[in-house]
């Protein structure tokens, strides 16, 4: 049978919970793929890849969970390959699928709220970058797409490590507001520093899950990896 393994970053201040969430996350998507087996590994609990690497054949494909093709997709990443002939696909923040599928679930929680796109904010609290641009113009190019598919009051895009804060993009936005953290995976930047953006800005909206746990995105993973192998 093939084998798929997802990657993520992790915590590295506290490798253990991260990557438990994501054998979770990986056994979802398992659960999805057909004929494929998946399993997972983050980079930051030490040894962890390279040990499941070993474990896997060589035609095994890498799934990265992040959001921009940056330092850890294109360096950090292939560096902790070494030697190993394996295949990393593009991470889920370029998939030119995703507006699409965030739009869906983004229309989904309006028709809950009884809200119209167009008389509601939409706040996108990405990560950003202090050191590369590419981080930020993931996000701003995903804005931009979005709004062919669903056509918000405002789509605002603030970062944790980058001007415009998120604070400041969510300064202002109403009561009917949405909150899209762009990011893969539940981490500390989304439990902690985007919470406080909000507060600051005393954001009064509806907070959406991570782009990563939205509806229909572990079958979405699912398929690209199903279809690596056809």
């Amino acid at each position: 049978m093939p084998h798929a393994l997802i990657v993520a970053h992790g915590q590295p201040s506290d490798p253990e919970p991260a990557e438990t969430a994501l054998a979770a996350y990986a056994e979802e998507v398992d659960a999805f793929c057909d004929g494929v087996s998946v399993v997972s590994a983050t980079l930051a609990a030490p040894g962890r890849l390279e040990a499941r690497l070993d474990e896997l054949p060589d035609d095994t494909v890498i799934y990265p969970l992040f959001m921009a093709k940056g330092w850890f997709v294109t360096s950090a990443l292939p560096k902790r390959l070494g030697a190993r002939a394996v295949q990393i696909l593009d991470p889920l923040g370029v998939d030119p699928n995703l507006p699409d599928l965030a739009a869906a679930a983004l229309q989904d929680t309006l028709a809950r709220h009884d809200w119209d796109a167009p008389e509601t904010n939409l706040v996108i609290a990405a990560h950003g970058s202090g050191r590369s641009r590419n981080p930020s113009a993931v996000a701003t190019e995903f804005a931009s797409n979005l709004s062919e598919h669903v056509s918000f009051s405002s789509t605002r895009v603030g970062f944790v490590e980058e001007a415009p804060s998120i604070a400041e993009a969510a300064s202002g936005a109403g009561d009917k507001a949405l909150c899209l953290p762009f990011f893969a995976c539940t981490g500390g930047h989304v439990l902690e520093d985007v919470p406080q953006e909000l507060e600051s800005a005393k954001f009064k909206g509806h907070v959406m899950p991570v782009v990563g746990d939205l509806p229909q995105i572990k079958r979405h993973i699912a398929r690209t990896l199903s279809k690596a192998f056809s």
